[in-house]
């Protein structure tokens, strides 16, 4: 169903744009605070390892909430649930954790947003990089979770896979690590549980909420400001320099996003 910015109330515009601008900001900030977090010596693994364990009772509240009434999941949904939470949660997520131990806030920003021949491009000629692994993840989850989005909802497909996600995130740690490696700086500890919150729960609800205000068109135009706004925190609070081709990675990617989700179609 297609949502009219016409037909919307101006306060249910002024809302969604809110909440959109706001999920942006919090989803961009992951990267600053994975980049903080790699200064007191933790690895990808035991990293996000601590930033799913903390979110795995908010998403898995967000799973029950959502299937209270709803018919039981058949097997057919569990398989889907699981391939698309080792896909496009657990796989793109450590992929992106590891690739930021090697490259910048902001290119790792623009590299998750460019669309997939470019990125394709980039990482097989220049970059090599664990980050282009984790757009392919991702992309992969997007492709065949329409079916299931339709057939079990947003909010309930959302808590059900990052809460596999998250099984999967603290296995993997328990697996490749001894329990040794869970004893990290408390600076780790605090920038985890800020993760888990305000940049990984909070924004999947903003943008949830902000898709029913004002339709998913205007909420990813919205959502364009996410790149910018990591180059400026990796500017502001790590440091990062801003050289040119950052700059025109940023207007390539910000002009990209613009042309495809400006065209007309279904939501």
């Amino acid at each position: 169903m297609l949502i009219d910015n016409a037909q919307v109330a101006p306060k249910n515009i002024v809302n969604g744009l809110l909440l959109a601008t706001l999920g942006a900001v919090a989803f961009s900030g992951k990267a600053i605070i994975v980049k903080l977090a790699y200064r007191h010596g933790v690895d990808a693994v035991t990293l996000i390892m601590y930033r799913m364990l903390f979110a795995l009772p908010i998403f898995a509240l967000m799973a029950w909430w959502a299937s209270r009434g709803k018919p039981a999941l058949t097997r057919h949904d569990w398989w889907g649930i699981l391939g698309l939470g080792f896909t496009g949660y657990y796989l793109a997520s450590f992929l992106d954790f590891a690739g930021l131990a090697y490259i910048s806030a902001s290119l790792e920003r623009l590299i998750l947003y460019l669309n997939p021949t470019l990125v394709l491009l980039l990482g097989l000629v220049l970059y090599q990089l664990l980050v282009f692994g984790s757009a392919v993840s991702y992309a992969i989850y997007l492709s065949f979770s329409g079916e299931l989005v339709r057939r079990l909802g947003s909010l309930r497909l959302v808590g059900l896979a990052t809460t596999v996600a998250c099984v999967l995130c603290i296995g993997q740690f328990v697996l490749l690590r001894p329990l040794s490696a869970a004893q990290v700086a408390p600076q780790v500890i605090w920038l985890s549980i800020l993760n888990a919150t305000l940049c990984t729960a909070a924004p999947v609800l903003m943008v949830m909420m902000a898709i029913e205000r004002i339709g998913a068109g205007l909420t990813a135009q919205t959502g364009m400001i996410g790149p910018m706004s990591t180059i400026l925190m990796g500017i502001l609070l790590l440091g990062e320099p801003f050289t040119a081709w950052v700059a025109a990675g940023t207007l390539l990617v910000v002009a990209g996003i613009f042309v495809f989700t400006s065209r007309p179609g279904p939501a």
